[in-house]
């Protein structure tokens, strides 16, 4: 009878690793996403870096990985935030369920897109924040023009009297999710390029990747 302990395969430890590291950066941006720097009246805010973590394990891990994160945090986004569809349509509310929280957060796992493409880390991943960061201001401008339109009404009319109503529709959710994803963007990246430049050897010491340099 063999007695010795059998150590864990290297593809089994990496996803145990991964799965606890995912844990703890789903945690860590959902409390990031509560320290705001301000809120539109509407819905949408500007967080400190509460996107980075989940890219941030994009980046490490793979755009699989990252995604499957991605989505785990929309969940508790979506959790934390069901009191703003309270009052509003069923189709509203299933609309703006997969729009504004499980797409818009899942995207946030293609953050590792351009890991091996670009030599550099730091460009790499900040493309990657950009990237990731735009399609979930996509998501959220399709949200506002297709769901939320009727409130463009109450901001735009007065001023743009001359438009139509998709036109006025399409300007208004363009301006206002522009109005807080633009500064959480840029946020992000600036922060996400730091990270990398000064934490990046740390950040994906164990994983391959034979292209990129930090």
């Amino acid at each position: 009878m063999n007695n010795q302990i059998q150590r864990p395969k290297p593809a089994v430890r990496a996803n145990v690793q991964n799965l606890a590291l995912a844990g703890l950066l789903i945690a860590l941006g959902t409390i990031l996403s509560f320290l705001k720097l301000f809120d539109l009246p509407y819905g949408g805010s500007v967080t400190i870096c509460g996107m980075l973590p989940v890219m941030v394990f994009a980046y490490r891990a793979g755009p699989k990985w990252g995604l499957g994160a991605g989505l785990a945090f929309s969940v508790l986004q979506l959790l934390f935030g069901l009191d703003a569809l309270k009052g509003v349509s069923g189709a509203t509310v299933a609309g703006s369920i997969f729009l504004d929280y499980l797409l818009a957060f899942t995207v946030l796992g293609l953050a590792g897109l351009f890991r091996g493409r670009l030599k550099s880390h730091p460009a790499a991943f900040t493309l990657g924040c950009l990237v990731a960061g735009l399609l979930r201001y996509l998501c959220s401008f399709l949200s506002g023009w297709i769901l939320w339109s009727e409130y463009a009404d109450a901001a735009f009319s007065p001023l743009l009297a001359g438009m139509s109503g998709q036109q006025l529709a399409c300007f208004y959710s363009l301006v206002y999710n522009g109005g807080y994803m633009i500064p959480e963007i840029l946020i992000t990246c600036l922060a996400g390029f730091l990270v990398m430049k000064f934490a990046g050897k740390q950040i994906l010491k164990g994983t391959e990747d034979s292209l990129g340099r930090g």
